[in-house]
């Protein structure tokens, strides 16, 4: 059995500090579930540790640039994107949409990530912290639920084999 050396996954982001401050680097979204310090590639290549309690929000974004901020805050109509769609609001009562992973277990990590409901902006996913938000309410459930076939029907034998 052939192993595989660990790739390269930093994404390009704009990190928004609690004071409004953003810093443009580079992070590894696996490392965003621990309580660590997010280490931060910055432009000019300097590792930057932030911590999380610091940080209102990271953006996921296609290029650097200075609109980096959904154009729009909220859905215009229902979402298409499968998942839960949820209001976020912030601890200066800022609101945002979006729409997250039908999966409880994600929502229970350090911070939830979000698809934003402008889609044609920079931002591609939002990740924002637990601590820098007040509530976080769903507002409905869009798509089907992907079910598990029952047992029964996994152990039942094919007509035709391949």
């Amino acid at each position: 059995m052939k192993i595989r050396a660990a790739t390269s996954t930093h994404k390009k982001v704009v990190v928004v500090l609690s004071d409004r401050t953003a810093l443009n680097g580079y992070i590894n979204p696996s490392r965003l579930v621990t309580s660590e310090p997010v280490d931060l590639l910055t432009t000019e290549g300097e590792h930057r540790p932030v911590e999380l309690k610091n940080v209102r929000a990271i953006y996921f974004v296609r290029e650097f640039a200075a609109d980096y901020e959904p154009e729009r805050k909220a859905f215009l109509s229902r979402p298409k994107l499968d998942g839960l769609w949820v209001r976020l609001k912030f601890r200066d009562n800022e609101t945002l949409e979006g729409v997250v992973t039908n999966d409880l277990l994600a929502l229970l990590d350090s911070g939830v990530q979000i698809t934003p409901p402008d889609l044609s902006g920079t931002a591609l996913r939002i990740f924002v912290p637990r601590n820098a938000l007040t509530e976080m309410t769903v507002l409905g459930v869009v798509g089907i639920a992907r079910r598990k076939a029952p047992a029964a029907a996994a152990s039942q034998p094919k007509l035709f084999s391949d």
